[in-house]
């Protein structure tokens, strides 16, 4: 299924991302940021905050930051300024970054048990099932926002993985 040298893969290709989008919000006004925009969380801010919140909540389940202290239906509101929002998901990336380094050939394997607000009841899913998703998750969401900030007019940068810097790549190859 999948290794660790394709979860730090992805770590790398989700700040890229995260640094490309909140380059081109920090082009628009906080009030353009904040404007409904019609997306699940309404905004660009929103959902960017939404991201962040969904970050922590999955990282606290690997022991590695504490949880947000806000419910997920209020995850939109998780960090309300801009600049605070931008510091925390730099600081997010980073952490995801090395999280995704310490893991070791091999240990992409067993379950995450962990109790799941949004469904109300424990979970256990394979970590070959759950590391892909916190990816995938990230990846939707800020597919709404790539969205709403070309609607804003603002330029976005690509999104296709192979266009990712190759010094990110960490010479990976699905074929090796």
């Amino acid at each position: 299924m999948i290794d660790n040298r394709f979860v730090q893969m992805l770590a790398r290709y989700n700040g890229w991302q995260n640094r490309a989008a909140y380059a081109a919000a920090d082009t628009l006004t906080d009030a353009e940021r904040r404007l409904d925009r019609g997306a699940f969380f309404g905004s660009i801010h929103a959902t960017l905050s939404h991201l962040l919140w969904a970050d922590r909540i999955w990282l606290s389940r690997f022991d590695r930051c504490p949880p947000p202290d806000c419910p997920g239906k209020e995850s939109g509101g998780f960090v309300a300024d801009w600049d605070d929002l931008k510091a925390q998901r730099t600081a997010m990336d980073t952490l995801i970054v090395a999280w995704a380094d310490a893991m070791a050939p091999g240990t992409v394997t067993g379950n995450l048990d962990w109790h799941s607000g949004a469904a109300g009841r424990d979970v256990s899913a394979p970590l070959g099932i759950v590391l892909p998703h916190i990816f995938n998750h990230q990846t939707h969401h800020r597919g709404q926002v790539h969205a709403m900030l070309t609607a804003a007019g603002c330029r976005t940068e690509d999104t296709d993985l192979f266009l990712m810097p190759p010094a990110d790549w960490l010479g990976f190859d699905p074929r090796s």
